[in-house]
């Protein structure tokens, strides 16, 4: 039985960010996700990669530089499909005072060396188009810059560059048990048929989310030594709110802020809400009063208010935050990250992973390999930091020339239907449509862009086998998609498998 470097539990953002760095390293990885990647926590976020403005309040400034750098290193990695959004922050009288907003984004612009954003600059909303949807007494503002993206993309390009470079990536597989046995882990899995299988490791991470202290209860002898926040964030969806492209950001009396995001679908998403959660975090759902809170956070600036009717869509997702103060405001715990590192009696490691953002993964998983560098110590060093993601050769420089080449070799399937799979897979998108010269060599149609050809290499390729997969985590389509539309997709995917297995 070989034995791989390292065993990675959980399919979500550290984990394949952890799986990608190794395996650039050399070292032989295995990954193993119980359901599909990105499944929960990871494509349950506001969808930006950002400093976290309002942690400056906190005085989490290694966190917040560190977020503004690693902001940069991803746009130019993955300039498909992170791309710089400009927010509005209007000034509100009876909260924070202009002189201090100035103060926090002038650190906000030079924390992290900006290269590629725009700065700071003051807006009159009175005159400006900008203002329009907001509120008469709304008299200034401030815009700035920070990014957005696909939080669910995000990991399956990690996990796609993990893979071309040696790593196992195996989706609905388990980890049921795992002990330490003669210098090695010997861990129990079970795949997405039922077979069963033990695999040796040199190294275990648990990089299973809000399920972090679970899955340590499935280890032979170990015990969850720090603590873990379980905390809900939901989101709603409207139609559009305004004209514009650009974000707001909202300031609340009770310390937090809310978002207003141009979103997919000529929709507009608003979120966050922070609040302790208990339960299983596959079952958190959006309630009644955050709903409430959501619409009446940002019905305060607007002219025209948002009002529960006007929703047309949610999403909710728990945050496994590091609790290192026991603070009693969910917004408060700090979303660092934080490692714990096990070893009885010198033996084999098993690494812990508490909390993290979206934005910082890279550098997390950077971390977490130089702590165990006396481990592996046939690894080579830290290489990601000016590696581009899969769809991203060529970095931010070549962005538009890559686009505009495209579009010219595929402008067929429309305007929209390009928009999309352009952000999806940029310079990769020939290995999507090939040599097709019309809509017609890409296969039976779905609907609202998506060709067979696009299914059949997401299928391949990027782990999909049903149509949660691929409309709500590859894709955002699924809110487009009719009950008859989405059946007959299944019918495809479902088809596909069964001839795979019979020919397995």
């Amino acid at each position: 039985m070989s034995t791989y470097d390292l065993l990675v539990v959980g399919g979500g953002i550290n984990g394949v960010g952890i799986a990608r760095d190794a395996a650039g390293r050399g070292l032989s990885v295995l990954l193993c996700e119980r359901d599909d990647l990105a499944s929960h926590t990871s494509s349950w976020s506001t969808k930006l990669i950002h400093g976290g403005l309002r942690y400056l309040e906190h005085k989490e400034f290694r966190l917040v530089r560190e977020a503004l750098m690693e902001r940069e290193v991803l746009l130019n990695a993955a300039p498909h499909m992170i791309e710089p959004l400009r927010f509005i922050l209007p000034h509100h009288k009876g909260l924070r005072p202009g002189w201090m907003l100035r103060i926090g984004l002038f650190l906000y612009d030079n924390l992290g060396g900006r290269k590629h954003l725009q700065g700071t600059e003051r807006v009159d909303l009175q005159s400006s188009a900008l203002g329009a949807p907001l509120a008469d007494r709304f008299k200034f503002g401030f815009e700035y810059t920070d990014c957005r993206t696909d939080d669910s993309r995000l990991v399956a390009l990690n996990a796609i560059d993990a893979q071309e470079r040696g790593a196992d990536i195996r989706t609905r597989t388990e980890l049921i048990s795992a002990k330490r046995e003669g210098g090695v882990w010997h861990a129990e899995i079970v795949g997405p048929h039922g077979e069963r299988q033990t695999v040796q490791a040199r190294v275990l991470i648990n990089a299973a989310g809000p399920w972090v202290t679970g899955l340590i209860s499935r280890i032979d002898g170990v015990e969850a030594r720090k603590k873990l926040r379980l905390v809900k964030g939901s989101h709603i969806l409207t139609e559009r709110l305004y004209d514009h492209d650009r974000a707001y950001i909202f300031q609340n009396a009770d310390g937090r802020i809310v978002f207003t995001i141009p979103y997919v679908n000529d929709t507009t998403l608003i979120g966050t809400t922070d609040i302790s959660y208990e339960g299983d975090p596959a079952s958190a759902s959006i309630s009644e009063e955050e709903t409430a809170y959501l619409c009446e956070s940002v019905s305060e600036y607007l002219k025209t208010p948002v009002t529960p009717d006007m929703v047309v869509g949610d999403f909710s997702g728990v945050r496994p935050l590091y609790d290192d103060l026991g603070k009693d405001e969910a917004s408060a715990v700090t979303r660092d990250y934080a490692f714990d590192i096990e070893r009885e009696a010198g033996e084999v490691p098993l690494l812990s992973i508490y909390g993290g953002k979206l934005t910082t993964y890279r550098k997390l998983a950077e971390h977490a390999l130089e702590k165990l560098a006396g481990d592996l110590p046939a690894a080579s060093g830290a290489w990601t930091r000016a590696a581009t993601l899969p769809g991203g050769e060529g970095g931010y420089s070549e962005l538009a020339a890559t686009r505009s080449s495209l579009f010219e070799r595929y402008g067929f399937v429309g305007e929209q239907a390009f928009d999309r799979m352009f952000k999806a897979y940029g310079a990769r998108l020939v290995r999507v449509l090939g040599d097709a010269k019309s809509t017609d060599e890409l296969g039976q149609s779905f609907g609202h862009g998506l060709f067979e050809a696009e299914v059949s290499y997401l299928m391949k390729n990027e782990w999909v086998r049903s149509t949660a997969d691929l409309l709500q985590r590859r894709s955002k389509l699924a809110p487009l998609f009719s009950a008859e539309e989405e059946q007959a997709l299944a019918d495809f995917i479902g088809g596909r498998i069964t001839k795979a297995d019979e020919a397995a």
